[in-house]
């Protein structure tokens, strides 16, 4: 029974992929046109993210930087810093998977109407574009897998923390939190770091795609 929910679902979110497809072709948007919006999308949530991530990166400072004060607010503005980057992740995880979801459905489209043409130097010439395009777009996607996977370690230390600040709300916990500063600080550096390498690949592949 499961299995059988299982193909409907998948059934159902075809049909209705390419729904949009049709519809989006009325209006003289082909897939080639939809993958780079996604690319611009995606591009733009890892840079949300980016800021995302330094502000939190701010909160965590101000917090081991604590010298007095009402603690509970501090505690408060941690925790919304963590849930924000948290949304933020997510939606970055949800671009990538659109952009590989309709650069899947264009590169299977492509290769089936290399077998319509009938003039085969413009079929090898369709076909050499396709591989390079194929090419690109994977090392685009890399990037952005790769960049994607420097949040969870993020997500992982701000939670712990917020935890921790959650059932130790004392100036003695907010001391013990000091020494995971150095930690957090490396693993935001490197994010931001990927998410630059994954930003400049998108902004290449953008560009080839409209020239």
């Amino acid at each position: 029974m499961k299995a059988l929910a299982v193909v409907f679902s998948a059934l159902f979110l075809f049909s209705c992929q390419s729904a949009y497809y049709s519809t989006m072709e009325q209006f003289g948007v082909e897939k080639r046109d939809i993958l780079v919006d996604n690319v611009e999308d995606a591009k733009e949530s890892q840079e949300d993210a980016q800021q995302q991530f330094s502000s939190a990166l701010d909160q965590f400072i101000q917090l081991t930087n604590y010298d007095g004060g009402e603690l509970q607010d501090v505690y408060e503005n941690l925790k919304d810093q963590f849930e924000a980057s948290q949304d933020s992740a997510e939606r970055v995880s949800d671009r990538i998977d659109k952009v590989e979801t309709v650069a899947d459905d264009l590169f299977e489209e492509w290769q089936e109407e290399l077998k319509k043409y009938s003039s085969e130097k413009l079929r090898r010439d369709s076909q050499i574009k396709l591989k390079d395009t194929q090419r690109r777009y994977k090392s685009l996607l890399k990037a952005m897998r790769k960049a994607e996977s420097t949040m969870a370690p993020v997500l992982s230390a701000m939670q712990d923390n917020v935890l921790y600040l959650k059932h130790n709300l004392n100036a003695s916990a907010v001391s013990g939190l000091q020494g995971e500063l150095d930690n957090i600080k490396k693993d935001i550096n490197q994010l931001i770091k990927e998410m630059n390498s994954a930003i400049k690949q998108s902004n290449v592949f953008i560009t080839s795609m409209k020239n």
